[in-house]
C-alpha cells in the first residue's frame, strides 16, 4: 500500500485517538492495540516517515495513560487496606466489642445449657442442624475418629463449598441488619448456640484440647470473621435506628456503605479459613485418629497456625486501627488526611 493511501485510510482515526480523551481502560487498551498494528505496518514499509513517528507518539501517550490508571488502581487498593478499612473499623470498635461480648454470651448459653441438660446438645443438633448429627459425632468419637467429618476425598470441592457457604452466611448476617439489627442478633444467637453445643460435645468426651487444635485451625479466622460480619449487620441496623445528627436517610446510607465495605473485606479471610478447613484441618484430624496410617500434622504446627491466625485478627482489626488513628490519620470524603491535612503518599 502506498504511504499516501495508508495515511488517507487511517488519518481520521489517528486524529480522533490523539484528541479524544477517555478514562475507560478497556477503550484505551483497544486504541493502543489498534495503533500498535498500524505502527508495526508503518515501521515495516515507511520506517523514516513522519507518519511513523506520529503514530508512535500517539501510542506512547495512550500507554502512559494506561499505566497511570493502572498505578492509580493499585494505589487505591493499597490505600483501602492500609488506611481506609482500618480507620473505618476504628470508628466502630465499640460496636465490635459489643458484638463480641454478645456472641460470646450466646456461646456460653450453649455450653451452660448442654452442661445442665445432657440431652440439650443432641436435641439442638437434631432439630436445628441435621437429624442424627449428634449421634453420628458420638459414633465417630467412639470409633477413634472424632474429627472424621472434616475428611473429604475431594478437598477442592469442599473448599469451594465451604467458602461459598461462609461468604453467603456473612452477607446474610449483614443484610438481616435491615430488620433493625434484630435479624443479625438472631443469626448470632443461632450460630453462637451451635458453637457452644458443638464444643461441649468434645469437652464432655475428654477431647477438648484436641478439638481446639483441630477445629480452631480454621475456626479462629472463620468465627472471628463471622463476629465482624455481625458487627457490620449491627452497624446497618443502628444506622437506621439511631441517626444522630444525620437525617435518617443519610444515616442509613452512610451505615449501609460502611457495613458493605466491612463485609466485602472479609471475603479473603473466609477464603483462607475455607482453605485451612479443607486442607489443613483434614491433616490435623488424622493426628488424633486411632490406628491411622494417614499423614498427620505435628501439634506445634497447629499451635503456630492458631497463634498466627489470632495475631492476624487482633492486629489488623483491633490494634493497627488504634495505632494509625493515634498517629493522626483519618479518611474523609475519599481523601486520606493526617492531622486534618491532606496526606500525600
Amino acid at each position: 500500500m502506498r504511504e499516501a493511501r495508508f495515511i488517507k485510510k487511517n488519518v481520521d482515526k489517528w486524529t480522533r485517538y490523539q484528541h479524544l480523551e477517555s478514562d475507560d481502560p478497556d477503550e484505551l487498551a483497544d486504541r493502543f492495540v489498534t495503533l500498535l498494528d498500524d505502527l508495526a505496518y508503518a515501521r515495516t514499509f515507511y520506517p523514516r516517515s513522519k507518519v511513523t513517528r506520529w503514530i508512535n507518539g500517539i501510542a506512547a501517550g495512550i500507554y502512559q495513560n494506561l499505566y497511570q490508571n493502572h498505578s492509580q488502581n493499585l494505589s487505591r487498593f493499597w490505600i483501602f487496606w492500609k488506611y481506609e478499612l482500618p480507620l473505618l473499623l476504628r470508628q466502630y470498635h465499640k460496636t465490635l466489642l459489643f458484638t463480641f461480648i454478645l456472641f460470646a454470651s450466646f456461646v456460653s448459653v450453649g455450653v451452660i445449657s448442654s452442661t445442665s441438660d445432657p440431652d440439650y446438645a443432641a436435641a439442638y443438633f437434631d432439630n436445628r442442624v441435621q437429624p442424627g448429627y449428634y449421634d453420628a459425632t458420638i459414633s465417630r468419637i467412639q470409633k477413634g475418629d472424632p474429627f472424621g467429618v472434616y475428611k473429604d476425598d475431594h478437598p477442592f470441592s469442599m473448599f469451594v463449598q465451604i467458602a461459598y457457604n461462609n461468604i453467603s452466611v456473612a452477607f446474610k448476617t449483614v443484610v438481616f441488619g435491615l430488620l433493625f439489627g434484630i435479624g443479625t442478633i438472631f443469626l448470632m444467637w443461632t450460630n453462637g448456640l451451635m458453637l457452644g453445643c458443638f464444643e461441649y460435645i468434645f469437652f464432655s468426651q475428654g477431647l477438648g484440647w484436641q478439638s481446639v487444635l483441630v477445629i480452631w485451625i480454621h475456626g479462629t479466622i472463620e468465627i472471628s470473621s463471622l463476629v465482624i460480619a455481625s458487627c457490620a449487620g449491627l452497624i446497618l441496623g443502628f444506622g437506621w435506628l439511631f441517626p444522630g445528627t444525620y437525617s435518617r436517610r443519610q444515616s442509613f446510607l452512610r451505615s449501609a456503605k460502611d457495613a458493605m465495605k466491612i463485609c466485602i473485606s472479609l471475603i479473603p479471610f473466609f477464603i483462607v479459613a475455607a482453605f485451612f478447613e479443607s486442607y489443613i484441618t483434614h491433616l490435623m484430624s488424622n493426628t488424633f485418629q486411632k490406628n491411622s496410617h494417614n499423614l498427620g500434622l505435628p501439634v506445634p504446627v497447629s499451635i503456630l497456625i492458631l497463634a498466627a491466625s489470632l495475631t492476624l485478627i487482633l492486629w489488623y482489626f483491633v490494634i493497627y486501627p488504634i495505632r494509625i488513628h493515634r498517629r493522626g490519620f483519618s479518611f474523609e470524603n475519599g481523601q486520606l488526611l493526617k492531622n486534618d491535612q491532606l496526606y500525600e503518599l
